[in-house]
């Protein structure tokens, strides 16, 4: 299992596992949200980042994530916002590979703090989210504006 930055040639295989992830979360994001994601991953200076697993030379998963400033802390924050490994290749410890390639990125960065959320009945992503850390007592809520 090889943990990277992405490359221009992986745009393909990452828009196939985006939409999948998509597919995951039963919603439908037009084209040119895709395309500015995308490129926004991988522009030099902004504060969302991918990273890809590979396995066999083929990429299986992605963790995209977005660093932010954070009102309890002095040091930036990770949010991981999106996880997902092709279905075909669960259980290779991709997913618990990226969450610990992120986890070192914020330990040499001197970030505070990695955090996701997951939706209560997602049970096959919470069975290894339980292993990496506990779940606290935090509610989350959404008000969609766009």
């Amino acid at each position: 299992m090889k943990i990277r930055d992405p490359q221009r040639a992986d745009e393909t295989r990452w828009r196939e596992l985006w939409a999948g992830y998509n597919a995951f979360y039963e919603t439908e994001l037009p084209e040119e949200v895709t395309a500015f994601t995308w490129q926004r991953l991988n522009e030099r200076g902004s504060h969302m980042f991918t990273r890809l697993a590979e396995l066999d030379g083929k990429v299986i998963g992605f963790a995209n994530a977005v660093v932010h400033d954070c009102t309890w802390t002095m040091s930036p924050v990770c949010y991981l916002e999106d996880l997902f490994v092709d279905p075909t290749v669960r259980g290779t410890g991709a997913g618990r590979a990226l969450i610990e390639d992120l986890i070192a990125i914020c330990k040499a960065s001197g970030w505070a703090r990695l955090y996701w959320h997951t939706r209560e009945g997602n049970v096959t992503a919470r069975r290894l989210y339980d292993q990496v850390t506990a779940v606290d007592d935090f509610v989350h809520y959404n008000v969609n504006i766009v």
